[in-house]
């Protein structure tokens, strides 16, 4: 089994888990009072590439990357340093995140929070609309094309959540533009190999319609790739190992503003 079938066999199990607390009457969601806020309409406004910031103390590939943070502190300083979104893992076995990291994320900081973990039932999205998601992630390897439909018409259509639908290759494009997301994230990380290709986006960009709002992820080390991606087309990118490799927030903040990269003149820039 690869580490993607490993991690989606454990959500099936914690799925089940949650479904069996919902059967007890037990809570899974708690009450949310604030408004849904827009990544797509952040990435349109921008005259720079936007930076989706992501706290993550551990990846399957790259094993313990940061495991002492504190999340609260580290997403102000995205915040303040100009990051469009923040992006928060919150898979606990594979990734040391937890939900209550978003949930303290989201009430500190006024810009969009994405929940980054691998999302398969209408319960996580139950979970992350409460919790203070405004976006979550859906994996198009992750499911069956029926599938991704049903899960973002809901969290669009019930919650309100944006829906950012990564896909891994050209092969997977069709299927996700049928789930009709909110955003492409094209990640460059071979889900096989684990190694990563910029050129991944580059191919992904020239086979969506000229009006989708994407961004790329994983590969992005450093202020010329972020250039390279901008000029691909990709309206942001979301940076993980290279921000969380980084202890002094100081640092953290310069290297959030290094990779808001002029977009080129050809991009029309939406300010409705």
């Amino acid at each position: 089994m690869s580490i993607l079938d490993n991690i989606l066999a454990t959500k099936a199990q914690e799925v089940a888990e949650l479904r069996e607390r919902k059967a007890r009457g037990l809570s899974i969601a708690r009450v949310r009072a604030t408004e849904v806020r827009s990544l797509a309409k952040s990435l349109q406004s921008r005259a720079s590439l936007g930076l989706v910031a992501e706290i993550k103390r551990k990846s399957p590939s790259k094993g313990v990357i940061q495991a002492e943070i504190d999340p609260v502190a580290r997403a102000k300083v995205y915040e303040e340093a100009g990051a469009s979104a923040i992006s928060v893992l919150t898979d606990r076995e594979y990734f040391q995140g937890t939900l209550d990291d978003l949930i303290a994320v989201r009430e500190a900081v006024s810009i969009p929070v994405l929940r980054k973990d691998f999302i398969i039932d209408e319960l996580q999205i139950d979970e992350a609309y409460s919790a203070g998601a405004d976006v979550i992630l859906l994996i198009a390897a992750a499911m069956a094309p029926d599938r991704l439909k049903v899960l973002s018409a809901y969290a669009q259509r019930e919650y309100g959540l944006e829906v950012l639908l990564e896909v891994h290759g050209e092969d997977e494009v069709e299927h996700a533009l049928a789930a009709e997301p909110t955003i492409i994230g094209i990640n460059n990380r071979n889900l096989h190999t684990f190694d990563v290709d910029l050129a991944v986006t580059e191919r992904v960009l020239r086979r969506l319609p000229a009006n989708t709002v994407a961004i790329s992820e994983s590969g992005i080390f450093g202020a010329d790739d972020a250039v390279r991606m901008a000029g691909a087309g990709a309206k942001g990118v979301l940076v993980g190992e290279l921000l969380m490799r980084h202890v002094s927030l100081a640092d953290v903040a310069a290297c959030v503003s290094s990779l808001q990269v002029p977009l080129p003149a050809s991009s029309a820039v939406d300010t409705q």
